[in-house]
This record gives structure tokens, C-alpha cells and sequence, in this order.
């Protein structure tokens, strides 16, 4: 797929210097680039490259003024990084746009309904009952069950298997062997020691414009719905609990879990490995370190925290400083001891 720099340029609302109707057939890093590339410079380390890259064309901040001759026309936007961001969306959304129609074999339960320019992929199956927007990809093997609905624009990698009653909003994308509304984790324990199975009666509820990675699992409610709220992007591997609720544009990084009935807020940033308890509510903008584990309510927001059990980010990094200074102290302590010890006999 080709544009001219100026298509691009109008697409990004971005003013050209150079030659506007060089054609960009590619995307690269600005260190990599080969003619018929664009790239991008947004980070000022970078910034050596713009004067050697071989690419076509560079997306720049408004405010880049070069201290040398470049070779590459620019294109002057607000901000580079988003502006490239926006580019591959719609890049990606025109390769999207070239599958449509229905491949088989693929299966459509009675009284579901289909949008307009739909794609299904072969041996998809869609169950009874499902409403599917319009524009929607459905890709090979993907699993829909009975009254699930799926709003436009959104897209179904091969392999997801969404059960029955989902509720899908528009411009979402789940992608590979993401598995939405499996059974939460429900037993009661009996009297002899083994549990009984709680039934699952709920739903999930994904709302417009989230992004939900490979390998992936969000366990439907008890009762009620677990809920995905709107702008939410949560990484590969990702465990979500039966009753969870996360928050709008909350990010969730791989290898991460949530505890049934936590309810976490809007713009939260959860880093990778990061562990919550159930029945406990984050407040919005908090932010987790790596590798955390989170057994209380967060009630402040803003907060940063980091370690296990998480607190402040401030505090674990004093923390971790001493420990790196224990084997320092412990000798310090040892020869305080010995000159106690000398003294003690004078």
C-alpha cells in the first residue's frame, strides 16, 4: 500500500518541507530506514540520525529545527510519536480493509445478523442469536457462542473463543487464543474438604476501543457483568477475574492478575507480573511496578507504588538501597562488636 507524503501529511494534519510527492511504500526506525520509507524523530537522542537515515521521509516535532542539511523531506506535526502512532493505525486499517466476504467453510447459528463488509475467516462459527456490527473481521477458527454482540469495526483474531452473552463494543481487538468469558474461579468448600462448583450466571462487558492481547483470559461474572471499560489496552497473558471492573484507558502489561470483585480505575498503569487481591478497589491513576503484589484498597490517587506487599515507589526504593547495603552494614556492626569485645578486657 503506497501514499504520496503529502496524503500523509493532510492525514496528520502535518505542514511538508521537502518534496511532497515523493510515494511512501513502508514504515522504519530512522536508523533503518531505505528509500521509500518514513520514519519518525520524537527523542532528541535519536536526533544524529535524521542527518544520515535513508528514509523518504521524517516525522517531526513542530518545534525540530535541524543544525544540519537533511537529505529526507519532513513533515511538521504536533507530536511525532503520536503522529506516527496514527499513521500505522490507518495503514493497518486499509490492510484490514482488504479482507471481506465469507470464507468457507464457516457456520452462522439462526436468528444472528451480520453488518455490512464483514469478514469471516474459515471455519469461524458464530452461534444463535449474535449481532455483529458492521466492518467486523472475524478471522479463522474464532469461537462466537449464543447472544453475543460485537460492535463495528472491531476486530476477532484467529483462535479467540468469546462465550456466550459477551457484549463487545465497537473498534475493539482481541487478538490470538484470547479466551473472554470462561468461567471465574468459583468453589465453595464443603464440610468433607471438597469443593463445590458456584455456577458462573454473568457476563463480560468490553466496551469501545480496547485492545486485548494474545493468550489472554477474562472470566464472565457470578452474577452480573465483568467489565472492560472503554480505552482499556491489556497486554498478552493477562488473567482478569469473574467481577472485575477495569477502568477507562487503564494499561495492563503481560503476566499480570486480578482477583475476583477488585474494581480498578480509570488511567491506572499495571506493569508486568503484577498480582491484586480480590475485593479490593484501586484508585484512578495509580500506577505498579513490576513484579508487585497488591493485598489492600488503594484509596488515594495518583499514587506510585512498587514491591510485595506494594507501597510507595519512594519507599521500596529506599528500601532496596539499604538491602544492597546490608552486607556493608553487617561488617560495620561485626567490627563495632570486636572493639566492644577489646574494650570490655582493658
Amino acid at each position: 500500500m503506497k501514499f504520496t507524503v503529502s496524503e500523509i501529511a493532510q492525514m496528520l494534519n502535518g505542514t511538508v518541507v521537502g518534496n511532497d510527492q515523493i510515494t511512501i511504500s513502508s514504515a522504519a526506525k530512522i536508523e533503518e530506514g531505505l528509500p521509500g520509507c518514513i520514519s519518525f524523530l520524537a527523542n532528541s537522542k535519536y536526533e544524529h540520525y535524521i542527518y544520515s537515515t535513508q528514509s523518504s521521509a521524517v516525522i517531526v516535532n513542530k518545534d525540530f529545527v535541524p543544525k544540519k542539511d537533511i537529505a529526507a523531506t519532513l513533515i511538521y506535526v504536533d507530536n511525532a510519536y503520536t503522529a506516527f502512532t496514527i499513521l500505522l493505525e490507518e495503514y493497518q486499517k486499509r490492510l484490514a480493509g482488504i479482507k471481506s466476504g465469507v470464507e468457507q467453510p464457516s457456520f452462522i447459528g439462526e436468528n444472528s445478523q451480520t453488518g455490512e463488509n464483514c469478514y469471516r475467516g474459515a471455519f469461524s462459527y458464530i452461534g444463535k442469536n449474535c449481532v455483529i456490527g458492521k466492518e467486523v473481521k472475524i478471522y479463522p477458527q474464532a469461537w462466537l457462542g449464543d447472544g453475543v454482540e460485537v460492535g463495528d469495526y472491531s476486530v476477532i483474531h484467529p483462535g479467540v473463543k468469546i462465550y456466550d452473552n459477551t457484549v463487545i463494543g465497537k473498534n475493539v481487538t482481541i487478538f490470538a487464543n484470547t479466551v473472554i468469558g470462561s468461567d471465574g474461579f468459583g468453589f465453595a468448600p464443603q464440610a468433607d474438604g471438597s469443593y463445590k462448583t458456584i455456577p458462573q450466571l454473568g457476563n463480560v462487558v468490553i466496551e469501545d476501543n480496547v485492545s486485548i492481547g494474545s493468550n489472554t483470559t477474562i472470566d464472565c461474572a457470578t452474577m452480573g457483568s465483568t467489565i472492560i471499560r472503554r480505552g482499556a489496552k491489556i497486554d498478552n497473558l493477562v488473567q482478569i477475574a469473574h467481577n472485575v471492573e477495569i477502568g477507562k484507558n487503564t494499561v495492563i502489561a503481560a503476566q499480570s492478575g486480578v482477583s475476583g470483585s477488585t474494581t480498578v480505575g480509570d488511567q491506572c498503569v499495571i506493569a508486568g507480573q503484577v498480582g491484586l487481591v480480590g475485593h479490593i478497589t484501586v484508585a484512578n491513576n495509580t500506577k505498579i511496578g513490576a513484579q508487585s503484589g497488591l493485598g489492600k484498597s488503594i484509596k488515594k490517587e495518583g499514587l506510585s507504588l512498587s514491591g510485595s506487599p506494594a507501597r510507595d515507589l519512594n519507599e521500596h526504593l529506599r528500601s532496596m538501597a539499604l538491602v544492597r547495603r546490608l552486607p556493608e552494614l553487617e561488617e560495620r556492626l561485626k567490627d563495632l562488636e570486636r572493639k566492644q569485645e577489646t574494650s570490655d578486657f582493658q
